[in-house]
């Protein structure tokens, strides 16, 4: 490992893969990039990248193997679903660690193994990724949780549905935190309501697993957490590897929505005997790198500290916010109050009102060499809340759309900080964006709109610029 020591905040940048690649911006000078999207996806850090190669060494198809880095690769993978456990607090004799490509793909197994009807009711809420959304619409009656003025959930309206619609309700799905605009939900005391009358629930934590513990155990029997999902590819792991964690009964009857090798026990011409959770449910060979991969970004955040990564995202928001409020025009739809910053993750979304959020976006990338992410976050009922948009003018977006019309579509534009980011990347944000106001009318006359790609880029490139890698 690059580090003997261990690793901790202070050291951890150091061992962020390309953290000091430099980039080409409009002026054809290079620069160090700053990668402010980490809510997207986040580096992969250099351990992990050590660890998947050393591996690599003794892989091989795992289960039902004799050979010796069979053995190997088999006891691996299964040592890897404990790590992912105890990350989560989840008690793995009665839970099921069952890996998946990520999130969405966790979110619509269980979706079916539920085995839902139309006269279930789901209760999901308007803050939510489309991936905890989505795959509920088809399957049974779904419901949302409204939101306060300030974006955040309305719990007492969750209470409300849930005790209106007490005994038919299989599940509320939240997210642990948004990827729009940070808010951390008080996913146990969401749980200790759902419970309350009845109902199981689902806590989308790919946001909230890099910034918060988890605790599926709860501190009382009654504010557990029946199901977990989160995403490698958020935690510095990105290999290509999801987890869906819940109780082995939910999986142990019924037929996965995937079957093949691996789910099963014995296959004869006239039946099937299924295999016991979570075998049953990874049809194919399952991608035993991600999960190296996986196992070991776990182990180095343990070592870091969640209080520790905590800590340092939060003095990493209030300075963005404190520096950011300074700007007259700016238009912010995350949490701005200081107090409340330490319910809130490092996501901070937001709007200049003469500046569409694709040419701010461009503007940030080829002036500053700067990444962050524009648009609707794939959570549009959400942004349609925030942007407090009428009926008739979200069925004119959504036309516009289905047609290719991109140009005028309202988003916001999103800054999202990891483990790694530091005071500096703020203060060269600042400089770019003061300089990008204070110049903007000329700046903005040397940029065009890409109909094809929905984005805005320099009328005049580079020569070579993005030749730096290609297959």
């Amino acid at each position: 490992m690059l580090f003997k020591n261990k690793l901790s905040i202070d050291n951890i940048r150091k061992n962020i893969i390309g953290i000091n690649k430099k980039v080409i911006l409009r002026n054809g000078k290079s620069t160090n990039y700053i990668y402010f999207d980490n809510a997207a996806s986040t580096p992969a850090l250099i351990p992990v990248l050590e660890k998947v190669s050393e591996f690599l060494e003794w892989y091989s198809s795992i289960h039902r193997g004799a050979g010796y880095k069979s053995v190997i690769s088999t006891r691996t993978y299964d040592d890897s679903r404990k790590i992912v456990a105890d990350f989560l607090n989840a008690d793995f004799e009665k839970n099921a660690v069952i890996y998946v490509k990520n999130s969405t793909e966790a979110i619509n197994k269980l979706s079916y193994r539920l085995q839902l009807d139309k006269n279930d009711i789901v209760i999901s809420s308007l803050m939510e990724h489309h991936s905890n959304d989505l795959p509920w619409r088809n399957k049974c009656n779904t419901l949302f949780i409204n939101l306060l003025k300030d974006g955040s959930l309305d719990l007492n309206d969750l209470e409300k549905k849930l005790n209106a619609h007490k005994g038919r309700i299989k599940l509320v799905t939240v997210t642990g935190c948004s990827n729009v605009t940070g808010y951390i939900n008080d996913i146990h005391y969401i749980a200790r309501l759902s419970h309350k009358y009845g109902a199981k629930i689902l806590v989308d934590a790919a946001q909230l697993a890099p910034h918060r513990a988890i605790n599926m155990k709860g501190n009382r029997t009654d504010e557990h957490l029946d199901f977990v999902v989160l995403s490698g590819h958020k935690l510095y792991a990105p290999f290509g590897t999801g987890v869906l964690v819940g109780p082995k009964t939910t999986f142990q009857n019924g037929e996965p929505e995937y079957t093949g090798g691996g789910t099963i026990i014995s296959v004869s011409q006239n039946n099937v005997y299924y295999a016991a959770p979570p075998e049953r449910e990874e049809a194919g060979s399952p991608n035993i790198v991600g999960a190296v991969a996986l196992a070991e970004s776990i182990k180095i955040i343990n070592e870091i500290g969640m209080d520790n990564i905590k800590d340092h995202e939060i003095m990493l928001t209030k300075y963005f916010l404190e520096n950011i409020k300074k700007i007259s025009e700016i238009q912010i739809y995350s949490n701005t109050n200081e107090a409340l910053i330490p319910d809130t993750a490092g996501v901070i979304s937001f709007n200049i009102p003469d500046l569409h959020h694709s040419l701010l976006a461009a503007l940030l990338s080829y002036e500053g060499g700067i990444g962050v992410r524009n648009g609707c976050f794939c959570a549009h009922p959400y942004i349609h809340r925030l942007l407090n948009l009428s009926p008739t003018e979200i069925r004119k977006i959504q036309q516009d759309m289905m047609f290719g019309r991109l140009e005028d579509v309202p988003g916001l534009v999103r800054v999202s900080f990891g483990m790694y980011n530091t005071i500096q990347e703020i203060d060269i944000f600042m400089e770019v964006l003061s300089y990008i106001m204070k110049n903007k009318k000329d700046i903005c006359s040397e940029y065009k709109y890409i109909s094809s790609a929905g984005r805005y880029e320099p009328k005049n490139l580079p020569k070579n610029i993005y030749s730096e890698f290609t297959l």
